[in-house]
């Protein structure tokens, strides 16, 4: 399977530590978020993700590059164009000391389907699996409907359970079960003690695991949702290491000789979608009914009037690295040495002077104030810079459950937005985003502009499933010039996230934006 080039090199990642020796074997972390279940196939969500993968393991890792590395399964490979065959781990025991085998997959991936009440099921990773046979022990494989050349990639989305837990019930033990601890049995490195909600999660090191120990006897994550109180409590000794420090403070950290700071680049886009479907368009004025939008000249103006650099070194606070495609240079379909998009705003005026629109036109620009970096400040500084070459822009900011619901009703002509490459690779970011809606083909399911383009869907549509890498590689990267060359959505930066410990610890940054124990060590 493929490996994505290394991104969070030293020379990228930041950090402002000073030597220390760390003597403590319990750590306390404070988070932005509290996750909403421990059940690992509940909630297909970024805070629950990063803590479940504390207790259980995936039959495919990720490292902090999100290159794929061996998890419970220590090889894989396709046999036929549908047919994958997974090798398992042998000597691995849950947290219970019953041994893991191939039943545990296959309870697992009859789980996943079966979780009720899920707001963001996990089927997505295994719908491509038709019918699995154990072919021994520690031996699977996996046949599926088409070629599904990103399956190792998707099961290591995918966390698996001990079927010791198995009931009458299709999914064993409950989502209540698993978030009160029963059953909450993994085989990874660390073990469950307690969940106290709205204040704790305490794990306990698993001194059997398979990969090795882990220096932190205990590990205690504190929900801390308001930015300032997580900086204070860092400095007052509380926690240990926080994410998501804001912006607004990093440079005093920096200076502070107690903090340690490090920062690497995800793989979260910060986007604008533009609607290129609707004539009229929702918000979209003193254009005689037309839609502008539905014009690559325009759309290419819209792009070019954007200054990037700026927006990542004033309004980001070097939390932005402007972006020239969909995915963050350096992972699997990303072209080679590609810039960042130019910012030339004389160039724009004249694209919209060529389309039709001398003076410009009136649109409105939606954006969450709560779920991105900055995200309502970059949406501000966008509109400045369209107002520049005419174009008069209402920015409606609202929290990210307001704003979401509102771009899903089509209530923006223009919206900023953010995508994470969960994959780790270019399939991930087209098929959401640009591809044309089609609900029986998974494709274009956060397109929300609702661009379409026939090509750029026959070549995605043979990226997905093709199985030779080097091929599938090709094509996405030529997928993606077609999409960046006819403006189908404007990229804007690359979220650069940060994080912050107290002196002696130092966090190796992840793509992934993951805060984990594992990623932590002393200095």
């Amino acid at each position: 399977m493929f490996q994505k080039i290394g991104l969070l090199a030293a020379g990228v990642a930041a950090s402002v530590a000073v030597s220390g020796v760390v003597q403590a074997a319990d750590v306390t972390i404070g988070l932005a978020s509290e996750p909403s279940a421990l059940d690992p196939h509940y909630h297909n969500l970024g805070p629950n993700n990063s803590m479940v993968q504390h207790i259980f393991d995936r039959l495919v890792h990720q490292d902090a590059n999100q290159n794929l590395q061996p998890g419970l399964a220590v090889s894989w490979k396709p046999t036929t164009q549908t047919t994958w065959e997974f090798k398992l781990r042998q000597g691995v025991k849950f947290h219970d000391g019953s041994d893991f085998d191939a039943n545990d997959v296959t309870f697992t991936l009859n789980r996943v389907p079966n979780v009720p009440n899920s707001p963001s099921p996990f089927t997505r990773y295994t719908k491509a699996i038709a019918s699995t046979e154990v072919v021994d022990s520690h031996t699977i494989r996996f046949t599926t409907k088409d070629p599904a050349p990103l399956l190792p990639v998707f099961l290591a989305q995918v966390n698996i359970l001990s079927d010791q837990i198995a009931s009458d019930k299709p999914e064993g033990k409950t989502t209540e079960q698993l978030n009160n601890g029963d059953g909450t049995i993994g085989t990874g490195p660390y073990k469950f003690v307690e969940w106290v909600r709205g204040d704790r999660i305490v794990l306990a090191r698993n001194d059997n695991y398979w990969g090795g120990k882990e220096p932190w006897d205990k590990v205690t994550f504190k929900p801390l949702s308001n930015k300032g109180a997580r900086v204070a409590a860092l400095l007052a000794g509380q926690v240990d290491m926080i994410e998501k420090p804001p912006s607004a403070d990093l440079a005093n950290l920096r200076t502070n000789d107690k903090v340690s700071i490090s920062q690497g680049p995800s793989n979260r886009v910060i986007y604008v979608h533009l609607d290129s479907h609707a004539e009229p368009s929702v918000a979209i004025t003193d254009t005689g009914g037309k839609n502008p939008l539905k014009d690559a000249r325009v759309r290419q103006a819209l792009s070019i009037a954007i200054n990037r650099k700026a927006i990542s070194d004033r309004v980001m606070e070097g939390l932005g690295m402007p972006a020239g495609e969909l995915l963050t240079p350096g992972m699997f379909g990303t072209t080679p040495g590609i810039a960042p998009i130019a910012y030339d705003p004389k160039k724009a005026k004249e694209l919209l002077t060529a389309a039709g629109y001398p003076n410009g036109f009136s649109t409105n620009l939606g954006t969450p104030n709560d779920r991105y970096i900055n995200d309502a400040q970059v949406a501000q500084a966008v509109a400045a810079m369209w107002e520049r070459i005419g174009i008069k822009v209402n920015v409606q900011a609202f929290t990210k459950s307001v704003f979401f619901k509102s771009r899903n009703q089509y209530k923006f002509s223009t919206y900023l937005a953010g995508w994470g490459a969960g994959t780790g690779e270019m399939s991930s970011p087209l098929v959401a985003l640009v591809a044309t809606r089609n609900k029986e083909k998974g494709m274009g399911g956060t397109n929300r502009g609702r661009y379409s383009n026939p090509k750029l869907d026959a070549l995605l549509e043979q990226a997905t499933s093709t199985v030779d890498d080097a091929k599938r590689e090709a094509l996405l990267q030529q997928a993606s010039k077609m999409a960046m060359e006819d403006y189908a959505i404007i990229p804007l930066h690359f979220e650069v996230t940060p994080w912050a410990t107290r002196k002696g610890l130092k966090y190796n940054p992840r793509a992934d934006q993951y805060t984990m124990a594992m990623s932590l060590r002393p200095e």
